[in-house]
């Protein structure tokens, strides 16, 4: 791997953790337990349409272990790999069929990671009541999924001349 692209994909992860801090500290987001705006999933986006999967699930993986021990703790750990896990899942499936864009990947992510939390709350909890939460969450990882998949997208048209390789 280049030293360009190695260095790109090291400060995508300090950009996302810093994404991640920011969103933390936005109180709106802090009434309604579990409901963020996604800012880091912006980063996450981006590098699966411009790097590649494989550096992209890297990236995430970092950034959910190093947010989780410098701002959390083991269940913030296991919640939010487990909704990476099944939100990159299934972002890397859909554009990899080229049928949808950045916003509808989006969206799919912020859906999906949402439905991987409530499974590890389900776990972690041992109760299926845990559900009854899913459509709140689901609603809003709609909205948001939106709001960061048109920043994205935005983003891609913009830096599409930026050489990362």
């Amino acid at each position: 791997m280049k030293a360009r692209k190695v260095a790109f994909l090291g400060l995508s992860i300090a950009l996302s953790m810093i994404l991640s801090f920011v969103e933390s500290q936005i109180p709106a987001f802090t009434v309604i337990p579990g409901m963020k705006v996604g800012l880091p999933n912006l980063v996450m986006v981006f590098l699966l349409y411009r790097v590649g999967w494989k550096e992209t699930v890297v990236v995430s993986v970092l950034r959910v272990a190093l947010v989780s021990l410098l701002f959390g703790n083991l269940q913030t750990l296991v919640f939010s790999l487990a909704g990476a896990a099944v939100s990159l899942t299934g972002m890397i499936l859909l554009k990899k069929t080229g049928l949808f864009s950045p916003v509808a990947v989006s969206v799919a992510g912020g859906v999906l990671h949402n439905v991987g939390q409530i499974a590890a709350a389900c776990l972690w909890t041992q109760t299926r009541q845990v559900v009854y939460y899913l459509p709140v969450l689901m609603f809003s990882g709609i909205a948001a999924g939106a709001v960061i998949g048109l920043a994205a997208g935005l983003l891609l048209k913009r830096l599409k001349t930026v050489r990362i390789e």
